[in-house]
């Protein structure tokens, strides 16, 4: 059944595929990798079995051997603003986190590592997490004695980021462009997305040094991270929502005299990435009521997913001549951000205001949103941006539109884009699949009208697991409830 499923995703994926081979891994190899390394998850929705399938499949396409060892791309043909070999930082902390789950691949992520922390991998290219990417990917493979090796050179790139980008206020600025995040309504400024993602390094590299043994770094890490958390809730927290404080308000928060109502009606919004924080685990229980805003249409919530902007603000969707919008289209990369931090706030926090129903609705959703329309029919498909009220891929419309000019990238330019997460969220997110404990353990939030699901070959320190859910026992015929067996 293993082999026959993989074998069968592989080859319809190829079918549909114009392979232009950029990594190692070609078409023709793709059923035997995945047989080699991904899990294989069985449940009652189709649509999250293929695109958990075609996910893996894309992803080792941007498996790439350089003279510095292997590396993970984001863009399969080579782009411009990109660094070494066609790397970008900006999508390493998700190639991590969707990678940990697949077998036998440590010494690629451990090339991967060492590439950004000692290479030429430009680290500080983009707002990126890697030591929180490092954490993550060690609770799966268990191979923290090597990350702890790392601990200097993750101290040395924490210090660069606040030589560089720290200010008065206490907050990183950065600017929108340098998140990745290009062309928004709140614009440059001290964001949520730089400050979450410098909080989540700092924790990781406490947690680090506390396995070396190094108590001056782990209390030094703790009180950055404490430090920090602080001034996000203070400055950044607008009463229900995350906000950015723009470049023109950064003086007031540097002399500790900003408030929101400084801020100009044109960059005073709401936008997805006010969800950044919850990816890091840094927010209280109280701040859960942010959430609501993915449930109302004036807020995120759209018919192709979560916009980017909330829909209530005059400049949604405003005119400007780029293909690359974060003021109210679709944004995978936003997406997986916000659902990991919605799972978060499911398995971690008790509140009452967004459920595992909301979650999976929302997750459901993204999968289906995985698809494009062809001459030859339907096909599945990830990419950059979407129209939230169509559905179609905006950066290949207006790419095409203009003859896909080689200096943005070409043809090839967005497909298969490997700037998003997918298959962690189902296994992480719906599942609950937990690697942070000294055991593996499950907590899943699938819905009332599952009554089965398993997944196996998930990868656990060393050993291999199936993680099972019966609601009866007549599935599976091994009782009922969560199961978790070594294979």
């Amino acid at each position: 059944i293993y082999m026959t499923r993989l074998s069968t995703s592989a080859a319809k994926f190829n079918a549909a595929d114009e392979e232009r081979k950029f990594g190692d891994i070609a078409n023709s190899e793709a059923a035997q990798w995945l047989e080699d390394h991904a899990p294989l998850l069985e449940c009652p929705e189709p649509v999250l079995e293929e695109i958990f399938d075609f996910r893996y499949w894309t992803f080792r396409k941007h498996i790439r051997t350089t003279p510095e060892g292997q590396i993970v791309t984001e863009f399969l043909p080579d782009v411009p603003w990109a660094g070494a070999y066609n790397s970008i930082n900006a999508a390493a902390g998700f190639h991590f986190r969707e990678g940990r789950w697949l077998r036998g691949t440590e010494d690629l992520f451990k090339s991967y590592l060492i590439f950004w922390m000692r290479g030429s991998g430009n680290e500080q290219l983009y707002t990126a997490w890697l030591p929180h990417a490092a954490w993550d990917w060690c609770c799966v493979t268990g191979e923290f004695d090597f990350c702890v090796s790392l601990l200097p050179d993750f101290v040395r790139d924490y210090e660069a980021w606040e030589a560089k980008d720290m200010t008065e206020s206490g907050l990183f600025y950065s600017v929108d462009d340098r998140d990745a995040m290009e062309d928004s309504i709140s614009g440059s400024g001290l964001r949520p997305t730089k400050n979450g993602a410098m909080y989540g390094s700092a924790c990781a590299i406490a947690k680090f040094a506390a396995l070396a043994g190094d108590e001056e770094t782990r209390l030094r890490f703790e009180k950055k991270a404490a430090d920090l958390k602080a001034k996000v809730d203070a400055l950044l927290w607008d009463g229900d929502f995350y906000r950015v404080i723009p470049e023109c308000c950064m003086e007031a928060a540097n002399k500790g005299t900003f408030d929101f109502s400084q801020v100009p009606e044109t960059h005073y919004v709401r936008e997805e990435l006010g969800y950044v924080p919850w990816y890091f685990n840094l927010p209280d229980e109280d701040k859960a009521c942010a959430f609501t805003q993915l449930l109302t249409e004036d807020g995120f919530k759209a018919p192709f997913g979560i916009t980017t902007a909330e829909r209530r603000h005059p400049r949604f969707n405003f005119e400007f001549d780029h293909e690359c919008l974060w003021n109210g289209p679709v944004w995978p990369f936003a997406t997986s951000q916000t659902l990991v931090g919605a799972a978060n706030l499911l398995h971690k926090q008790k509140q009452n205001v967004f459920t595992k129903e909301d979650y999976y609705a929302l997750l459901l959703q993204y999968a289906k949103s995985q698809y494009m329309d062809t001459e030859e029919g339907r096909i599945c498909w990830i990419d950059e941006d979407m129209d939230p009220f169509t559905g179609r891929w905006l950066a290949r419309d207006i790419l095409k539109a203009q003859g896909f000019p080689e200096l943005y990238g070409g043809y090839e330019r967005g497909r298969d884009y490997n700037h998003s997460l997918f298959c962690d969220l189902v296994l992480s997110g719906l599942l609950g699949i937990d690697p942070n404990g000294e055991t593996l353990s499950a907590d899943p939030m699938v819905p009332d009208s599952w009554s089965w699901f398993r997944v196996q070959h998930i990868p656990f320190r060393g050993g291999l697991y199936t993680v099972a859910f019966d609601r009866d026992g007549t599935k599976y015929g091994k009782g009922s409830g969560v199961r978790i067996e070594k294979e």
